[in-house]
């Protein structure tokens, strides 16, 4: 969810503070929760700011760019292999552990594809069929 902007942020101080309005009625008059307001009085009476925090960022990636750069390597060595034999081959070549969607994640921005062997089922018995019917007309 994105920050609540400056602007909102205070208008909400000026009624709360200047009209004397209760946090409540701030809070249903803006559309906000009583708790942002809270945090917002609380923040000022700490701070005196009440811009909002910067994003916190989240968690590190499990793959550095080199290990990124092998599981290219080991795309192109071995493009049939699947997400699960593509966690093991970077785990014996590097000792880290993903799971399998990590690793989806990682060959899907790498710009690979899902889709290994192209193929009818359909063509594959026609041409059973045909190397069988030239057997038996033999």
């Amino acid at each position: 969810m994105k920050a609540y902007s400056l602007d909102l942020r205070e208008k909400i101080i000026d009624a709360h503070i200047m009209e004397g309005v209760s946090v409540r009625k701030v809070a249903k008059q803006f559309r906000v929760a009583t708790s942002f307001v809270e945090t917002l009085l609380k923040r000022l009476r700490e701070t005196g700011d009440i811009r909002p925090k910067p994003h916190g960022g989240g968690p590190q990636p499990k793959l550095k760019t080199e290990q990124i750069a092998l599981v290219k390597t080991l795309v192109e060595a071995d493009n049939d292999a699947t997400l699960a034999e593509l966690c093991d081959q970077l785990a014996a070549a590097t000792s880290i552990r993903v799971s399998r969607s990590t690793m989806g994640r990682v060959v899907k921005a790498l710009g690979f594809t899902r889709k290994k062997k192209s193929g009818s089922p359909i063509l594959y018995r026609l041409e059973n069929n045909q190397a069988t019917l030239k057997t038996l007309r033999q």
